[in-house]
């Protein structure tokens, strides 16, 4: 599929950006995931300098998008405008058999197998604990088929899921999405949830490092956005989905999933919990606070004779504004 036409002046830019050996290779691996600088050296067999120059050109013909997570630079190919589709369609047109080519994703696939390694060294350190309290509640299952009910009504094609964690939401839901974009503000999460997006191949879903209270997206950008088993961990629930409800589409979805209230204080103590579940009906008034029509409401009880002593809770809510397409739709 052709690009998006570009104006001459970008077209010119990016071409130009592009057309040099290295950030074509460059153009290539980011196709296949987010790298580092450090990744980049270690594939490429270059300097950090030089890396570091190919990739401000790219950046800065719009082709490739930079962002810090904590002490690190991340760089992905653009997927915010019509510089991406040219991105990808001169990393698609390469002949995957190349030798350099070849040899380059042999070497990518030697970072994803450490970086695969790092993050179920630390999902093992923590296993027993996520454990614990996964035996708690409704079993993940239920949880997960509930929310694919929830959003089974229409199709999207964007999907935010703020507060990602290990990144599940991304892989339970990015099949069947264009792009897909998970934020926290660990790094340990983010790691975790980077090794499952590579071993799931998905590649047009990505995290990033993020402030739950300031995500730093434009206004208008996803038509689902999911805060899953998040809330209870916040000190300002309601600011969180203003901000959530900040960047969905008119007539985007907004999904919240969290526990019901409960009385088992250790979870305050021993796993920061700040709010021991919440009442439906303070959820539902902060998404109408944030401008939001509440769609539905359903508790999830655990099931009889398990371990579980939590309900969970998901809310729907939708964006009430018309967008500019479907009023055109309703005039004609």
């Amino acid at each position: 599929m052709a690009p998006a036409p570009l104006g001459f002046a970008k077209l010119t830019t990016a071409l130009k950006a592009a057309g040099e050996e290295t950030r074509l290779r460059i153009l290539a691996l980011l196709a296949e995931a987010e790298l580092t600088v450090s990744d980049l050296m270690e594939i490429l067999r270059q300097s950090q300098p030089r890396i570091s120059r190919h990739l401000k050109l790219l950046v800065e013909a719009g082709l490739v998008l930079r962002f810090r997570e904590g002490a690190w630079a991340f760089f992905r190919l653009n997927d915010q405008d019509a510089a991406a589709d040219l991105a990808r369609y001169l990393a698609a047109a390469l002949d995957p058999h190349d030798p350099a080519i070849s040899r380059d994703r042999e070497r990518l696939a030697e970072i994803r197998s450490q970086r695969a390694a790092a993050a179920q060294a630390y999902f093992n350190k923590h296993a027993a604990e996520w454990d614990r309290i996964r035996r708690l509640h409704v079993a993940d299952e239920a949880v997960e088929a509930a929310i694919v009910a929830a959003l089974a009504d229409r199709p999207f094609r964007s999907l935010l899921d703020v507060g990602t964690g290990t990144g599940r939401m991304l892989e339970l839901l990015g099949g069947d999405i264009e792009r897909g974009l998970g934020i926290d503000f660990s790094l340990d999460m983010l790691a975790l949830a980077r090794a499952r997006l590579d071993r799931a191949g998905l590649k047009h879903c990505s995290v990033r490092q993020g402030d739950i209270y300031d995500l730093k997206l434009p206004r208008d950008s996803f038509d689902v956005v999911i805060v899953h088993q998040v809330l209870h961990y916040l000190d300002d629930g309601a600011r969180a989905l203003r901000e959530a409800a900040r960047v969905l589409r008119p007539q985007g979805r907004l999904l919240v999933v969290d526990f019901a209230p409960h009385d088992l204080e250790f979870l305050r103590d021993e796993h920061a919990h700040l709010r021991l579940g919440f009442p439906a009906d303070a959820v539902t008034q902060w998404l109408e606070q944030a401008g939001l029509d509440v769609l539905s409401h359903r508790n999830l009880p655990p099931e009889a004779g398990s371990e579980g002593k939590i309900a969970v809770s998901l809310w729907l809510a939708r964006d009430p504004r018309i967008s500019v397409a479907a009023g055109a739709r309703e005039v004609a």
